[in-house]
């Protein structure tokens, strides 16, 4: 068995659910080596589903799932095959599965890697590139295909980190790839930025506690060693959860009530800051080298009510400077 990143490890069939309904349906669940945040050799699990008849032509979409997962029960990997993980969460699901419905449609063959990794390194943006791009390498060794296949990426919120680092890291990372275009919305191009406007948020400032328990399992992070005795319980209660669910349990959660008194301004303290300053989109070494569409919202004038406008533009203006194709489109529109 190939250790290689992509090299699959192993493989199952499974039948797809949409939300509790069996579906007659058949997908390929593959086990592959991919690599951590920390540069370490990690495993993670794509679900590739196929169009009936294959394709002459085919092409791969890597559908980057907004599933946003704290705990395993939010796995695509899961959901897909027929996981119960709560009402609101199997809604989203369902939602999703139109859309990989539409590539299907279209003669794609769809792999929906669970890029977080096995221990949920959620937000953690380099791993959920290289998981992205491993997905894609173990989707072609599976179905022996060769590496001139044409590659396009979807991802929307959580996806779109997948989404966005996979564009970044593809030239040095699996520069094999043929990767033809990029499909991003809802960017969360820089954390420190997405916590000052969801601070004291009625619905959204609950993502800050799994934010920084993604990021914390995903560097091995002593995070309990700055959290406040309410910050600490905050994070245990989104351990296993699916963000979704937690969107509203906190109206009028801040910053300052997560963190001990000394590190009320987290963004402050070196430590956090480097956390942080590594997860800014646009930051790894060269560039995307394939056309992007980046989307946002803005229903403040600043923002999408997560996301902000001007993060998103800058990053597209970037882009462009150093030669990417970019279609940029400003949406009046929420999360």
């Amino acid at each position: 068995v190939s250790f290689q990143p992509g090299a699959v490890l192993k493989a199952r069939t499974i039948t797809l659910h949409v939300g509790p309904i069996t579906t007659p349906v058949t997908a390929t669940q593959l086990l592959y080596r991919t690599t951590d945040q920390l540069g370490h050799p990690a495993a993670d699990v794509t679900t590739v589903i196929a169009p009936l008849p294959r394709p002459v032509l085919p092409r791969i979409v890597g559908y980057l799932s907004f599933y946003d997962g704290l705990g395993p029960k939010c796995d695509p990997s899961y959901t897909l095959a027929g996981g119960d993980a709560g009402p609101a969460t199997n809604s989203q699901a369902e939602d999703e599965e139109l859309l990989m419905g539409y590539y299907l449609a279209n003669g794609w063959i769809v792999t929906v890697p669970d890029f977080e990794g096995r221990h949920l390194h959620w937000m953690a943006g380099r791993e959920s590139g290289q998981a992205t791009l491993d997905g894609i390498r173990a989707t072609e060794s599976a179905l022996g295909l060769g590496t001139a296949t044409q590659v396009a990426l979807s991802g929307y919120s959580g996806g779109a980190v997948a989404a966005d680092w996979a564009s970044e890291l593809a030239p040095r990372y699996a520069p094999e790839l043929t990767l033809s275009a990029v499909a991003e919305g809802g960017i969360p191009v820089d954390y420190a930025h997405l916590f000052s406007y969801v601070n004291g948020s009625a619905v959204f400032g609950a993502a800050m506690p799994g934010i920084l328990l993604g990021l914390a399992r995903a560097y091995h992070f002593p995070l309990d060693r700055f959290l406040s005795s309410y910050g600490k319980k905050l994070v245990r209660a989104e351990s296993r959860t699916c963000i979704t669910e937690d969107f509203g349990n906190y109206p009028g959660l801040t910053i300052r009530k997560l963190f001990k008194p000394r590190f009320r301004e987290p963004f402050k303290v070196s430590a956090i800051a480097r956390l942080f300053n590594a997860q800014i989109m646009g930051g790894a070494p060269g560039h995307p080298l394939v056309p992007l569409f980046m989307g946002i919202g803005d229903v403040d004038g600043f923002g999408d009510g997560v996301m902000r406008t001007a993060d998103v533009e800058t990053l597209a203006r970037e882009y462009c400077r150093q030669g990417v194709p970019v279609e940029f489109r400003h949406y009046g529109a929420g999360h």
